[in-house]
């Protein structure tokens, strides 16, 4: 990929990034309300290992899972101009997956207690009922999938980035008004549950208006005869399994966490730590793999495998230069964090050193999540989709024998074998898929690599010793702890851009042409 192709990619970027990112801060002011009102001991935890079922269901049936598998389908029929055909394909989908997940959810209420039970829940008639609220959302959210994989395929990503932003203000403004006016724990998280499901209706009627103007509309059609509607079912099994058993091993998580650790803490406490780690990766890696999947889909449809390696290259690139600061920083600023973001109202110190230790080992495999989504889009985008589905399997088999292993150690030992999976995983991707295209740009990406990990490690010492100095001068209160941590992060991320400009990191380039462009605008 050329500087000018670098360059629009940066651009495009930092637009989603912006937008994700919006919704991710905003993700965590929910989750601060949220852990205000119920803290990550007790009940709560009822609600999360209710939300794991719908959640896992929607991974592989729903939202990415079927955008992944739709887009390369979409984007072929467009770039051969069967507009037409490719709207119909999308109007079929948008029955047939709404119908056909309906009828799931009202079997996941009959058969809701049994699938709850082995998890051990802290409360399970609550746990059961809060699912069952729940799992509407995972119909909603197959509507969004498409949506947003139609809109994609246009290259318009603002407006899909935005809609989780009011989905968060919903939650957040369903917790303020409704939380404090029920009476008892259980009805404080039955508001939580139904406004959820509330901020879901809304992110999904949000980008509708945006598929106006474009070569056609949403029908009420269903052609399932249609041979690209079967091809994207197709194509939905392995995308199914290599995203949906990704997920799963949330679920083997929230099982070892309920079961063997601590019913009434350790859900919660991997959940929260997971929201801070999902911050950088939604702004960045999400950021960068959505942009780049049309891309890729329009690449390999062209046979332009040149063209393809190098775009691989360049998302790999690129997200290790974004998430390898942010890894660092996860690690060695992981309580300030915690402590900023949620220690207040129920949520006690006792809770943020368990938390911390949990974002600090997920930490180590901040990065090589981000690199594992850009591998498996390129996948996806060669219609090569049983490869990542083979190695999600084999993933699947590790992290549980890992947490069988590792919650031993408390509940840190969950996210550390989550980590030490993705790192593996990245591993096994890149192997394949030099072997899929004959080769790869490894020995640049590799030199990058270790340019951005070097530039890194003054980051580490500088950002810990500014807030080390200012924790100690200014105390910690709200106000001190947003300036002691506040100031970290900026000399930590001023000596990060001044070390890669030194060590000649080609990413920088396209970050400061970035910004010329902003000042010119």
């Amino acid at each position: 990929m050329d500087e000018r192709s670098g360059r629009r990619l940066a651009w495009s970027t930092a637009i989603f990034s912006l937008a994700t990112g919006l919704s991710r801060i905003l993700g965590l002011v929910r989750e601060s309300v949220a852990s205000y009102y119920f803290g990550a001991a007790g009940r709560i935890n009822a609600f999360t290992v209710a939300f794991q079922f719908p959640n896992l269901v929607r991974s592989l049936l729903a939202d990415a899972a079927l955008s992944s598998a739709f887009v390369p389908v979409f984007s072929e029929l467009l770039e051969r101009g069967d507009r037409k055909r490719a709207w119909r394909v999308a109007s079929s989908l948008v029955w047939l997956t709404l119908l056909g997940l309906t009828g799931l959810t009202a079997l996941f209420v009959l058969v809701a207690p049994w699938v709850l039970r082995p998890f051990h829940p802290v409360d399970l008639p609550l746990t059961v009922a809060l699912a069952r609220i729940l799992f509407p959302t995972v119909a909603l959210l197959a509507v969004s999938g498409i949506v947003v994989g139609i809109l994609n395929s246009y290259e318009h990503f603002s407006v899909p980035a935005l809609s989780p932003v009011f989905w968060n203000l919903a939650i957040i403004l369903g917790l303020v008004l409704g939380v404090p006016r029920a009476h008892g724990i259980d009805a404080k998280l039955y508001v939580y549950a139904g406004a959820v499901l509330a901020g879901t209706v809304i992110q999904v009627l949000l980008p509708l208006p945006w598929l106006r103007g474009r070569d056609d509309r949403l029908r009420l059609v269903i052609d399932w005869r249609d041979p690209a509607v079967k091809r994207v079912f197709a194509l939905m099994l392995p995308v199914t399994l290599g995203l949906g058993l990704i997920n799963f091993n949330a679920t083997v998580d929230t099982f070892f966490a309920s079961r063997y650790i601590d019913p009434s803490l350790a859900p919660r406490a991997i959940e929260t730590a997971f929201r801070l780690y999902m911050l950088p990766q939604g702004m960045f890696s999400v950021a960068i793999a959505t942009v780049l999947f049309p891309s890729l889909a329009r690449l390999a449809a062209r046979a332009d495998l040149d063209g393809f390696r190098s775009t691989v290259s360049l998302g790999l690139r690129q997200i290790a230069f974004l998430l390898v600061p942010a890894s660092v920083v996860s690690a060695v600023l992981a309580e300030p964090i915690v402590r900023l973001v949620y220690q207040r109202g129920r949520f006690e110190p006792s809770q943020t050193r368990v938390v911390a230790a949990a974002l600090a080992a997920f930490a180590l495999g901040l990065t090589f999540n981000g690199t594992m989504l850009m591998l498996n889009r390129s996948f996806f985008s060669l219609q090569s989709n049983w490869i990542p589905t083979l190695v999600a399997l084999g993933n699947l088999f590790v992290n549980a024998v890992l947490d069988a292993a590792f919650y031993r150690f408390g509940t840190w030992g969950i996210p550390l074998s989550t980590s030490v999976v993705n790192i593996a995983g990245t591993a096994l991707l890149l192997v394949l898929l030099r072997r899929r295209l004959g080769r790869i740009e490894l020995e640049e990406t590799a030199s990058a690599w270790a340019r951005i990990v070097a530039a890194a490690l003054p980051l580490a010492g500088v950002s810990f010793g500014v807030w080390y100095v200012l924790d100690r001068a200014v105390g910690r209160s709200f106000g001190g702890q947003v300036v002691s941590l506040g100031l970290a992060l900026l000399a930590g991320g001023a000596t990060y851009l001044f070390s890669c400009r030194l060590l000649r990191v080609r990413e920088t380039e396209a970050l400061l042409s970035l910004r010329a462009r902003l000042r010119r605008r």
